[in-house]
Parts: structure tokens; sequence; C-alpha cells
């Protein structure tokens, strides 16, 4: 898996920028973001947890008659509590609260509120279930606990056409008789549905199931104001899926429990704009690696689409949703032998995989949630464990609509915008791809290097000759916000020999010589006032393989041979 992440690291309060709109934000102990929202003034809005501390000292006098009673005492010392992050258009801390609840909670899901204030839904970690309203600036509005007199979890707090909210999630089997509504159960667990006003008056509850252990996961409300429900049925060794759709008023009008042998693990149900939908969730293969499988139906369960997607590692999207021109992002991660990394995926209107980006360092990384924002960039949030750490820290990033990480300035889309202007002729001729975070890449056929060659053709050097004379005069006119210069040489994996140390060493250096190459021609072929400024803004650097290209599923080994260029602002 290659890796790309510029953080933005943050300890208690203090923050600095970098050029990429990552941020990590750095809390002892293991912390998290779930769902993520935009604001009405456009900055973005996320949930999750941080370790909350309690002063357990022992009362003067106190004694225990063993050390497991005094490790006891201190098991309440430190949990999670609900934690809400606002960042800005420059990826700058907004604001940063927690939810001061009595009780350890997490939270799931964030909504807004018709007065940009917040809807959160989670849960304590005693089995309660929680609906917290804030205003605009994080203050607490009204605390809802709810739930069973057992273990109850929620997965999921939806929005609903009325301004009211719905909590999705599970319930164990009740033996409590003073508990009418939920003396027993369907199975040993149960999908557990509530419905709540807008202003917090809650309509009612109910649970649904069937035999086996079941739990609610999602749901998304149709336009005729059913609701469909995503949930998780496990039976006997097996782990699968079922749908149901039940009324605004909760009656259950149809249920299906999709029984196979595989396991199946649900995780996410949106409404297409063609009023249909899409689940999200991943089986395993013969290979016991988990692959993301898509299915289309419409209201009355029929099957529209069902499409896997087939990748050689383990790989899950948590979260999807649907740009206005029906193509799809998602986001989750992706597992091999050595580590875990976030990923972004782009699917179009027929579930087919478009483009996937790969984002995280040497340990574990996730997305959690993923907003489309109103300038068609998606806000993600999830995990980042930094490398030789254990500890799991809060994470944002904002990126494009290729899903490439956006940049931190105002002048980014302008940027972009005028380096398509300057180079169309050479894109509408397919000799380089312009992309949304200034990065180049050529891709005509005499741009190419040839097998273990770094040295470039006359082809080559007339074409530098005229894109560097496009390229530099626009970077000098904006260098005020002009970081870096990148020229990256690449390879295909093919050549080197098969000792896997010698081929990575030899691709290595055979890109740094295709980087070199290319950087010393456009160079030596400038004035020397521009010398000297590319001088403090250039950086060649080989790549070897890691960035190879792919094409149905195998590496393009001509396409991969190839310099690129990359624009890092200030």
């Amino acid at each position: 898996m290659h890796y790309t992440l510029a953080l933005i690291l943050l300890t208690a309060s203090l923050y600095a920028k970098s050029a990429e709109f990552s941020i990590v934000i750095d809390e002892p102990f293991n912390n998290a973001l779930f769902d993520v929202t935009q604001d009405y003034d456009r900055t973005i809005s996320a949930i999750g947890y941080v370790k909350n501390y309690k002063n357990n000292a022992t009362k003067t006098g106190a004694a225990y008659a063993n050390a497991f009673d005094y490790l006891a005492s201190l098991s309440a010392s430190h949990g999670s509590q609900i934690h809400l992050v606002k960042v800005g258009n420059n990826a700058d801390i907004k604001l940063r609260k927690s939810i001061n609840i009595s009780k350890f909670s997490e939270a799931v899901s964030i909504l807004k509120t018709p007065s940009n204030g917040y809807f959160i839904g989670g849960y304590s970690t005693d089995g309660s279930l929680l609906i917290v309203k804030l205003d605009s600036s994080g203050n607490q509005i009204f605390v809802k606990t709810f739930g069973t007199s057992n273990y109850d979890k929620m997965s999921k707090l939806i929005q609903l056409y009325d301004g009211g909210v719905l909590a999705v999630g599970s319930s164990a089997t009740s033996r409590n008789q003073s508990d009418k509504l939920f003396e027993r159960g369907l199975g040993l667990n149960d999908i557990y549905l509530t419905r709540f006003s807008q202003n917090g008056t809650k309509l009612w509850s109910k649970k649904y199931g069937t035999e086996y252990d079941d739990k609610g996961i999602d749901a998304v409300e149709a336009n005729d104001g059913s609701i469909i429900v995503l949930n998780q049925t496990n039976h006997n060794k097996y782990k699968n899926i079922s749908i149901m759709r039940i009324t605004s008023d909760g009656n259950k009008i149809w249920m299906k429990h999709y029984k196979n042998e595989k396991i199946t693990t649900p995780y996410k149900i949106i409404k297409l704009r063609d009023s249909n939908f899409v689940v999200s969730l991943t089986q395993e293969n013969e290979m016991h690696k988990h692959q993301i499988r898509l299915i289309k139906f419409d209201l009355q369960k029929n099957i529209l689409l069902d499409n896997v997607i087939h990748t050689s590692y383990t790989s899950v999207l948590k979260d999807i949703k649907e740009y206005s021109d029906s193509r799809i992002i998602g986001v989750g991660y992706i597992q091999d032998d050595y580590n875990t990394d976030g990923l972004v995926m782009l699917l179009n209107s027929e579930l087919k995989m478009l483009n996937q980006e790969h984002y995280g360092q040497e340990n574990y990384d996730t997305f959690n949630s993923v907003a489309i924002l109103h300038n068609s960039q998606a806000a993600v949030v999830g995990i980042h464990t930094s490398e030789n750490s254990q500890e799991s820290n809060m994470w944002i990033v904002k990126l494009n609509r290729d899903i490439t990480i956006a940049q931190i300035s105002d002048k980014t889309l302008n940027f972009y915008e005028e380096l398509s202007s300057i180079f169309k002729e050479e894109i509408q001729t397919n000799k380089i791809v312009v992309k949304e975070d200034l990065s180049i890449d050529f891709i005509a056929k005499n741009l190419y290097f040839k097998t273990s060659l770094y040295e470039l053709t006359n082809e080559q050097k007339r074409f530098l000759q005229t894109f560097s004379s496009k390229l530099l005069p626009f970077l000098y006119k904006y260098k005020e916000y002009i970081a870096t210069l990148e020229i990256n040489g690449h390879t295909s994996s093919e050549w080197g020999g098969t000792d896997f140390s010698n081929s990575f060493l030899k691709n290595e250096k055979l890109s740094m010589n295709r980087s070199y190459s290319t950087l010393a021609f456009i160079f030596q072929n400038q004035n020397l006032a521009t010398k000297k400024w590319l001088s403090n803004i250039v950086k060649g650097s080989g790549l070897g393989f890691s960035k190879k290209l792919m094409l149905e599923k195998k590496e393009d080994r001509k396409k991969s041979r190839r310099v690129s260029f990359g624009i890092l602002l200030k």
C-alpha cells in the first residue's frame, strides 16, 4: 500500500498548518472521530470521543481486602467522552468541546438542526442510549437518556423529513417483568428503533428481528415516509444481513433476511436521487479477505444492481454518499498483512469502481464517515495512528472531487482552473492530466520512458520545453503562494530482477535518475534569475514503483514509467 499523509498535529489547543488539508488531533490515550457534517457557514463539524479523567482518590482510611478490589476501584478513573470538533476552511480549529455527561459515552452520529446546531447520537458505556441537542456553539440544549433495562447500543442516528430523528441500534433480550414493552426479545439480540420529534419528545420505541441474533446498523427515509432499515443477522455460524421496511409509526411492512454461507457485514444504506437505495457491505471471499459489495434495490426489495469489487486485500467501505451526477464516493479502509490504510473510492452509477486512493502511514488508519461539501469537495473523518505509536488519534481530511487531498488555500480552485486553461491544448490532445490537487501527469505515449532508461528522448525534450515555458511563468506570477514544485520520477515493477531488495533499490535509483534528467533539462534552459528562484522551490524525488498505475486491476507497465509534477502551496 502506498501512503500519502500530511499532518497537522495538535497537542491540547496548539496547532500548526500544513500544505495539505489533513488534521490529526493528538490527545492522551485513544480517541477517534466517527461522523462529519458541513455547517451553514461552510465550516466542518465532526463528532467522536476523547478520554476523560476523574480524580479517583480513595477516602481516608479506606482499606481493600485484596489487590483485585483496589484495581476495581480504579477502573472508572478514565473513560470515553463525546467530543465535538469544528474546523474552518484553512484547517484552523474553530471549536473543540467535550459534552459534559455524567456517564462515559461515545458518539456515532452528528446531524444539523435548522438553527445551525446539532443532534448528536450515541450511547453510554453502561448500555444507555443518548440523544444530545446542541446550539451552534456546542452548548447543551437537552440530553435525552433512553433504552431498555438491558444493554443497548446505538449504531446510527438519522435525520427525518419532519425535523425529528430516528435512533438505530440493538438491545439484548429483556428479563425484567416491569419492562413491559421489552418483556421478551425475538432473539438473543434485537433491532431496536426509537423515533423522536425535533424538540426531543419520544414518539415510539420498538424491537424487531428474527429468532436469530439481530442488530440495527443504519436506516434511511423513503419519499413516502416509510423507513428502510439495514441490519446484521447472525444465524448459527453464519453472519448475514437483513433489510426491513417500516411505516412512519414503526409498523413492519416487510423484512428480508439474505442468508448465505459467506460472512457478510453491512455498513451503510443511502437513498439515491432516483429514489432507489444502495447498501454497502463486505463479503468474505475464498481467501478470507473481505471484499466490498454494493447492492442497489427499490422500495419493493427488487435488486437492480449487485456488484462485488474484487481486490487482493481486505477492503471495506464504511460510508457512502451520492454526488449530483450520480457518482458515489465511499470511504473506509484497506488491510494487508502489514498495516491498515484509509480508503477512498469513487464509483460510477453502475456501482463500478472508477478510482481509489489509500491514505495513512505504516500503522493503523481508517476512515469512518464522509460528507459531500457545497463545492463538491468532501470532508472525511476517522482514526490515524502515528508510526511507532499504539494510540489512535482523531483525523480530519478534506478531499477534492477527484479524491486527492485538498490543499489549504483559498486560491487552490483558482490555481486548478488557471492551470487547466493554460494547458487546455495539452489536456484536449491527451498529453497531460491536471488534477485538482495541483498535480500534473504526462499521459502521451511518446512521453513515457522505456524499460530501464532515464535519458530524455528528443520528443520528451521538445515537449518539456513547451510545457515549462507555460508552467514556470504561471508559478512565478504567484510565487508568494508557491511552496514547492515537485518533479517525481516513477518506474514500473517488472525491471530489476527477482530479488525484491535489489529490484526495489534499482528502481528507486532509476526513478531518481528520471526525475533528475527532467529537472536538469528544465533548469538548464532558464535564465539566471529564474534559476535562482527555481532553486528555492524545486524538489526532485524518485518514487520507484510505489505509485505504479493500474488498468483493470493489473499494472499498466508502460504508463507507470513516467514523470509527474506537483505544486504545493504555502
